[in-house]
């Protein structure tokens, strides 16, 4: 058994062979997993909705903040049945429903936009929680960001389009 072939047997020689393609000038990749404290972290977008989720395997509890001070569960954020089922889809597909604890940051956007970008990072989250995961989740497209933005107005017009009120007199 050669060199290069061996498994690292310290914690040196493994940071030694991690530093190695960075010092070739070759990028890094930081690995998919758990942070310090066992959060799994994922982000989701949808028209000017940001969401930043954490999740890491608990009691099944989700929690949304809006701002620091104040946080609610998805009963009390979302008020429209559509929303929370939404929110709540990536965890039905999965089969993974109470068995997580979701923190979420969310700003930007109105509720419907909220909730769908919730959705994407929870299912960037699940995913990698667990990567055999990838296939459901694709399936019904919740890793796919939605590429629709709203269409900035033009000068001379009432909208993005509409013209003004034409008037003959």
């Amino acid at each position: 058994m050669n060199e290069e072939t061996k498994a690292p047997q310290s914690l040196s020689e493994l940071t030694a062979k991690m530093a190695a393609p960075a010092a070739a000038g070759q990028t890094m990749v930081k690995p998919a997993g758990p942070d310090k404290q066992g959060w799994y972290r994922g982000t989701g977008r949808r028209k000017t909705a940001v969401a930043r989720v954490r999740l890491k395997p608990g009691k099944g509890e989700i929690k949304i903040q809006k701002s620091r001070k104040v946080t609610k569960t998805v009963d009390e954020y979302f008020t429209e049945v559509r929303d929370r089922t939404d929110v709540m889809s990536p965890l039905d597909v999965t089969n993974s429903k109470g068995k997580f604890d979701i923190v979420v940051r969310v700003n930007g956007g109105g509720p419907m936009g909220q909730a769908q970008a919730i959705r994407l990072g929870i299912a960037r989250a699940l995913k990698t929680f667990d990567p055999n995961m990838e296939a459901a989740l694709r399936d019904h497209g919740f890793l796919t960001r939605d590429p629709r933005e709203v269409e900035r107005k033009k000068y001379g017009l009432a909208g993005a389009r509409r013209s003004f009120q034409f008037s003959k007199r």
